[in-house]
């Protein structure tokens, strides 16, 4: 397994990293369990995010006595100098440390700069000034705001969604990071669950070697087949290759990669799953996406207003309200094929 260096932070980690938001979805005793397999089986680097819930305090349960052999990395999604401090404030009494390794603007839709008026950049240089973070830098979707961040030359880091369902616009940023001595850390590596195949994911993270990508993990065989990588890291061979492309074919474009964004939905509609809901049903174990909680989440498509507002939010500009309806008609076919409703219209 390489060992990669993200840019001129010089924090070092194997190419092979665990993203901590699935953690809020599962007890301490196994964020426990999962957090420490993944040090034990190699993996130092563990990001998560004041907007995950608990998956901070997950990681300071986890990691108790054992600050400095792992590097953290977290997220603030404040918008004012005031809730910067705040948020810093409650991620290191969350992470019961007296400093994070590197400090991210999550989601930005726009670069803060020195001088610009908000203050935000300002609060980063004072931040690690004081000590209380030691690197920082930006998490983006929007491909756009994420190479005028890294033009900017003012951030260490970048996180955005890389896999091998990216578009050529997606590795010109890889690159781009690399001419500016900025660390990549990947985020999506399995699109939202898209993507089934780890190692084909993995041999295609292995051709860019400054880019680290962060695994989400909530289970402890999906973690064992990441760990497995740290001996026998995969290839991209022609095999390989062959499957990725199949792959692209099938299921690049506009899909929904689930990040949420959209949400919440004034008719309560699931958008993160129901988006890719047809997607989801022929890839994923049928016992999953077949049950009657899905089927009623999906009942709920036909009540959309279409206000907009998913559309608004969304940010990879999808036409959302026309996505779901899409998968709706798609997911009632692949039920009507499997014997399990008795007829295949939309409803009005």
């Amino acid at each position: 397994m390489r060992t990669v260096t993200l840019g001129k932070t010089g924090i070092t980690t194997p190419q092979n990293a665990f993203g901590a938001l699935p953690v809020q979805r599962v007890d301490f005793a196994t964020s426990d369990k999962l957090l420490r397999r993944a040090f034990e089986g190699g993996m130092t680097f563990f990001d998560t995010a004041r907007a995950y819930t608990d998956s901070e305090e997950k990681l300071a349960s986890a990691f108790r006595g054992m600050r400095d052999e792992v590097t953290i990395s977290t997220k603030t999604m404040a918008k004012t100098p005031e809730d910067f401090w705040d948020q810093l404030e409650t991620s290191l009494r969350m992470l019961q440390t007296d400093h994070i390794d590197l400090y991210q603007f999550h989601c930005i839709n726009e670069v803060w700069r020195p001088g610009d008026g908000s203050g935000m950049y300002e609060c980063m240089l004072e931040a690690r000034e004081q000590g209380k973070i030691l690197h920082f830098g930006v998490t983006a979707h929007k491909i756009q705001v994420a190479f005028d961040a890294v033009e900017s030359d003012l951030y260490e880091t970048m996180q955005f969604p890389l896999s091998y369902l990216s578009g050529q616009r997606e590795e010109e940023l890889v690159h781009a990071c690399e001419a500016h001595n900025m660390g990549f850390i990947a985020m999506k590596g399995v699109a939202g669950g898209l993507i089934t195949n780890a190692r084909a994911a993995m041999a295609y993270m292995a051709q860019f070697p400054g880019v680290v990508p962060i695994w989400g993990v909530q289970r402890e065989e999906e973690l064992e087949e990441w760990l497995s990588f740290m001996d026998e890291t995969p290839a991209l061979d022609t095999e390989t290759a062959a499957f990725i492309a199949k792959e692209r074919e099938e299921l690049q474009g506009e899909f929904c990669r689930g990040c949420g964004y959209c949400m919440p939905c004034p008719q309560g509609i699931q958008i993160n799953q129901c988006a890719r809901m047809a997607l989801l049903a022929r890839r994923a174990p049928k016992e999953l996406w077949w049950g009657e909680g899905v089927k009623a989440e999906m009942d709920k498509i036909p009540t959309c207003i279409e206000c907009g507002v998913c559309a608004s939010r969304c940010p990879y500009s999808l036409d959302v309200p026309n996505l779901l309806k899409r998968n709706y008609a798609d997911y009632q076919r692949i039920l009507a094929a499997d014997g399990n409703v008795a007829e295949v219209a939309m409803r009005p």
